[in-house]
């Protein structure tokens, strides 16, 4: 049977790339990958040959197709059978299928604002009071699932989950804007970066997407 494949934007900025991407990669699931370089005067019409929504990424699975990163997630949670991608307790699953879905519809201040760019970095600047608040939020976030859910490893549920892929892009963005952040959040946040896929992820952006 083939691989899946997975349909992605330049790994230097395209977080919505990232999320199904980990989760692939956490899932033990072989698949192929095609890259998208993303403000090219081509890109959407590259894009618009895999993806009906004219959007990264998307996945394609024999004659399935779908094309939202959290739905991804969910897809790969299924396959992925012998490797849990939700907490396994009920309470903490719901959290993390929650903060996932802010994740996912929200924030849009921090996206504008603090937009990814994982070979850079960048000072800081000067941000409305909305992007401010989305900031204020991520790490309520994080400091809640991690206290109330994080005894059994670094991430916010403990051991790696999708909802650890729907924050990695955040993750990135704090450091590459040098956000400040209290001992719980740094940690989770130096978690999360010293993942082998995460780098992996790194350093083919930077390898592949100098501009």
């Amino acid at each position: 049977m083939a691989k899946p494949v997975l349909v992605i934007g330049s790994k230097r900025y395209s977080s919505w790339s990232l999320r199904p991407w980990l989760a692939l990669k956490h899932s033990g699931i072989a698949f192929d990958e095609v890259v998208v370089r993303l403000r090219q005067p081509d890109t959407r019409s590259n894009i618009l040959a895999h993806s009906p929504s004219g959007k990264v990424p998307l996945l394609r699975n024999g004659d399935l197709r779908i094309w939202d990163s959290l739905a991804i997630c969910e897809y790969v949670a299924e396959l992925a059978c012998a490797v849990p991608l939700w907490p396994e307790n009920r309470r903490a699953r719901a959290v993390a299928r929650s903060v996932s879905a802010e994740m996912h519809s929200g924030f849009p201040a921090l996206r504008q604002h603090l937009p990814m760019d994982v070979a850079a970095t960048i000072a800081l600047p000067e941000v409305p009071a909305e992007a401010m608040a989305d900031i204020a939020r991520v790490k309520a976030i994080w400091a809640d699932c991690r206290a109330r859910f994080g005894a059994g490893g670094p991430f916010l549920f403990g051991r790696w989950s999708n909802a650890d892929a729907m924050f990695a892009p955040v993750v990135t963005r704090f450091r590459t804007y040098g956000v400040d952040l209290d001992p719980v959040c740094a940690a989770y946040a130096d978690a999360v970066h010293a993942l082998p896929a995460m780098q992996e992820w790194i350093d083919a952006a930077k390898a592949d997407d100098p501009v």
